[in-house]
């Protein structure tokens, strides 16, 4: 998605050009992954961070073509609407003290945002959704003027054929039909990078699919959406129901979503899901780009272009830089609260995704797919105090049990698949205690948003209150300190 593509009308023929290229590739991509020396590169994380900006009020503030031109840097980058940028951070070796070097970066560059959006009086802050957002801020008023975006926003409406619909429901539900793409500009996540190794990307894909909801509701921080407390990770919902352009057809069936958990687990390796989305989804981008593709290590830009054009909270990315190689972009965790909390959100998820590998048969062949489905959603909407289904000892089924049991037994698993990337104990032990923490005391960022919110709520009307709990948040942010020691009393 980040490639620049000149908005356009596309004809039947560039269609079945693609098409036609992205099959070819995909089974390029089948040779190349079983190449000797491919993804044995020393194993590398990464991250991309999204933030909003504000004015001075605490609103949005549409300015980030104006703030990108004053940073002149190319790790910062423009997102689906002008109050929104995002942050590609440097890669870093997974061995030693990856967190905290992921922890460093991240309040480096805050603070350049800090610096340059002084001269246009606009701040970042990183949440994953924000409360004072208002339904005007979702139009197309508010998109970024860039031909990508435009394009994007014209072909799903245009696969609908109708607004989209916005129902969610939660302690304060929310409904209503849009047809601008930029409602999913509402959503901010901390996109993380893992690089895996061929031979073990099936088992840690798997792996990552059945923690997610444990990752998820332990990081959740988007409890508020247009004043309302709806879900503790509202962008989940939102996010899907923001471009889905499916439309059901005579016999009631529809096309998969392009906003999914996924289709099943991965048996054998990663060049399942690269078929998957080949095979599943129409095109949105039928660009031919001119490359070598009889390069020993293509760039296979097409496909690469086809899979950023589906949002799974799992994807496959393949890379021909160096020797090649395949990685994991843990897509659901969401921006914020802070940069420690961010940082123990990527160990976390990283960590029971590698840990668990070599185990994942034995839960896999306990828990259906769409059982691991239906503990994300879970996890998304009521968080830490989610129950989900899970296998038990000397039981013949998954029972519910509260999602908070799961999360501790998965702390020790973490720590052993941070220890099979050499992560070094005291890293380990630094970021891992920054989860139990919130475990104990119960809290993360959506839960203290909604417990302020509410506070609040008795002593102001809506919006203000909102306000107040931004303001807040944004000033214990900048402290710096993690979500677990902010006061839970306004």
């Amino acid at each position: 998605m980040g490639r620049d593509i000149c908005e356009k009308e596309y004809s039947a023929d560039d269609y079945e050009l693609f098409n036609h290229k992205i099959h070819q590739q995909v089974d390029q991509l089948k040779k190349i992954i079983l190449l000797p020396e491919f993804g044995h590169d020393e194993t590398c994380i990464g991250a991309e961070l999204e933030v909003y900006l504000l004015d001075e009020n605490g609103e949005v503030n549409p300015v980030n073509l104006q703030l990108l031109k004053l940073l002149n840097h190319s790790q910062f980058q423009s997102e689906l609407n002008t109050f929104n940028m995002e942050v590609n951070l440097k890669p870093v070796l997974a061995k030693g003290r990856p967190f905290s070097s992921l922890t460093q970066e991240i309040l480096e560059k805050y603070n350049d945002i800090c610096r340059a959006g002084e001269e246009i009086k606009t701040r970042p802050l990183a949440i994953g959704i924000l409360p004072t957002l208002q339904e005007r801020h979702l139009s197309h008023e508010f998109m970024t003027p860039v031909d990508r975006y435009k394009v994007l926003a014209r072909e799903l409406l245009k696969q609908r054929g109708e607004p989209f619909h916005i129902k969610i429901d939660g302690e304060e539900p929310v409904d209503f039909k849009t047809s601008d793409v930029c409602v999913e500009g509402a959503n901010t996540s901390f996109q993380v990078h893992l690089m895996v190794k061929p031979e073990q990307f099936a088992n840690v894909f798997n792996a990552a699919q059945l923690t997610l909801p444990m990752a998820l509701a332990v990081a959740a921080n988007s409890g508020v959406f247009l004043g309302q407390c709806t879900w503790d990770e509202t962008r989940v919902v939102l996010f899907k129901q923001s471009i889905d352009s499916r439309m059901p057809d005579a016999s009631g069936w529809r096309q998969p979503a392009r906003v999914t958990f996924g289709h099943g687990w991965v048996r054998k390796s990663a060049w399942e899901l690269f078929a998957e989305t080949v095979n599943l989804y129409q095109p949105i981008f039928p660009e031919i780009i001119n490359e070598n593709d009889s390069a020993p290590i293509p760039e296979l830009a097409e496909l690469n272009l086809h899979m950023g054009s589906t949002w799974p909270w799992h994807r496959a990315i393949y890379s021909n830089h160096g020797k090649g190689h395949l990685r994991i972009e843990f897509r659901a965790l969401p921006a914020g609260p802070t940069a420690l909390d961010m940082a123990a959100n990527a160990a976390f998820s990283i960590g029971m995704a590698v840990g668990l590998q070599d185990k994942i048969d034995e839960y896999i062949a306990r828990i259906p797919f769409r059982f691991a489905e239906y503990n994300f959603y879970r996890a998304a909407k009521n968080s830490l105090h989610a129950t989900i289904l899970w296998p038990q000892k000397f039981q013949n089924k998954p029972v519910e049990v509260p999602i908070k049991n799961v999360i501790d037994e998965m702390l020790l698993i973490a720590n052993d698949g941070l220890s099979r990337l050499q992560v070094d104990l005291k890293e380990r032990d630094k970021f891992l205690n920054l989860i139990q923490r919130r475990l104990a005391l119960g809290m993360n960022g959506a839960i203290w948003q909604k417990k302020i919110l509410t506070s609040l709520r008795s002593q102001y009307d809506n919006f203000t209150a909102c306000k107040k709990m931004m303001e807040r948040y944004y000033l214990h942010q900048k402290e710096g300190c993690p979500v677990s020691d902010w006061p839970k009393k306004y």
